[in-house]
């Protein structure tokens, strides 16, 4: 294995407009594809992130769709800033349907988690990826 390798990270969502808006007006990932479902056991396909990013969320939906959205409060999209929360980002993210909770005393320390219009949860981490630990 290489460390360059792509990572995607899927789930389904009951409202993929209002996941993009969060991802997109809040956080500032672009759309990078999307595709309708068009035959029996397709679904409906929503790829976010940056462009040169090694990763990518991909957003699932539409009525093929059989397993429907189950987060949890550990079910967590960790991004390492390596800088302060900005305050207009935590705004942005508000504004376009993120709610802001606690996650407890760790991740309310080094950061600020925000649920996302299917209940699934953002961490913005102030902390780098080396510091982590």
């Amino acid at each position: 294995m290489d460390a360059g390798v792509h990572v995607r990270i899927a789930r389904p969502s009951r409202d993929p407009a209002a996941v993009e808006r969060f991802y997109v007006a809040g956080l500032g990932l672009a759309v990078l594809y999307r595709a309708a479902g068009a035959g029996p056991g397709e679904h409906d396909l929503l790829m976010l992130g940056w462009p040169e990013a090694s990763w990518h969320l991909e957003i699932v939906s539409g009525p093929q769709l059989v397993v429907r959205p189950g987060p949890s409060a550990e079910d967590l999209l960790v991004l390492y800033l390596a800088a302060p929360v900005d305050d207009t980002l935590v705004a942005r993210l508000t504004a376009a349907g993120g709610r802001r909770v606690a996650q407890g005393p760790y991740w309310d320390r080094w950061g600020v988690t925000f649920e996302d219009p299917d209940g699934y949860r953002l961490v913005l981490s102030s902390r780098s990826w080396s510091s982590a630990g």
